[in-house]
């Protein structure tokens, strides 16, 4: 705790008193270089700190609707709270490819549509191969 008192009591007030803040608004213009610099760290720390204050005095915490962007499933049950597709083990052939991207036309199953979705978005996305051991 000492070391704490010293520096406020101390070691900061000198700080401050050591930055070359000028009387008024026209003596920035005769700043040096140097005094330019010994600012920077005092301005970007005081800035920090005021842009932390603000974010965390009005942060929205009101849930918002989701942006289209957001929205991975844009079309399929949607009228379904949650998307459920079950499948039995024994209906499954020696290969079968399952969506993850969503857009597939014979979903749950994958037509390849991640192929233009990867293109239009940079996304990597591909489906779930399943194949059965023999």
């Amino acid at each position: 705790m000492e070391v704490v008192a010293r520096f406020l009591k101390v070691s900061f007030p000198n700080y401050l008193r050591s930055l070359p803040i000028p009387k008024n608004v026209a003596g920035f213009a005769e700043l040096s270089g140097a005094d330019w610099l010994a600012l920077i760290p005092f301005v970007g720390t005081v800035s920090l700190v005021v842009y932390l204050t603000i974010s965390a005095l009005f942060v929205d915490t009101r849930k918002k609707a989701p942006k289209q962007d957001d929205i991975i499933n844009s079309k399929i049950k949607k009228e379904c709270s949650k998307v459920v597709n079950q499948v039995d083990i024994d209906e499954l052939g020696e290969k079968t490819c399952y969506c993850r991207c969503w857009r597939s036309k014979k979903f749950p199953l994958c037509d390849g549509s991640h192929n233009k979705h990867n293109e239009e978005t940079g996304d990597n996305v591909g489906p779930i191969d399943i194949r059965r051991k023999i």
